[in-house]
């Protein structure tokens, strides 16, 4: 399985999530994250992610403890940088720079006074 099928599952998704910001967890503590489906169903999804290589599990003792393994995430990521494209990028700054132009209009706008104003100071 591709790293694109792994994680198109959100349980799979919420589980790489955790190993990448907690750290190492054994199935148990994973399974503990998700009670709303089975341990069974959590170790099946960590299989999946391990032959994806999303993640990677260490055996010590009688536990293993998985790692999410961020490697087949930069196939995505090249994926979504082609679909973005150069001219999603070119689209966003346009749009950065109108926002910009919009602020400094307004607030230049606000400063200037009003023809009511200039005629009751004159």
């Amino acid at each position: 399985m591709d790293a694109f099928a792994a994680a198109a599952d959100p349980v799979r998704r919420r589980i790489v999530l955790l190993l990448a910001t907690g750290g190492p967890r054994t199935a148990g503590t994973l399974a503990a994250a998700f009670p709303e489906i089975s341990r069974p169903a959590v170790s099946r999804h960590l299989r999946v992610l391990r032959e994806a290589g999303l993640v990677t599990a260490e055996t010590a003792g009688r536990e293993r403890h998985y790692r999410a393994d961020p490697g087949p995430l930069r196939e995505i990521d090249r994926w979504l940088a082609a679909v973005r494209g150069e001219a999603w990028e070119q689209r966003l700054d346009a749009l950065d720079t109108e926002v910009h132009r919009t602020r400094r209009d307004r607030r230049a706008a606000a400063a200037e006074p009003t023809d009511t104003a200039k005629r009751s100071a004159g």
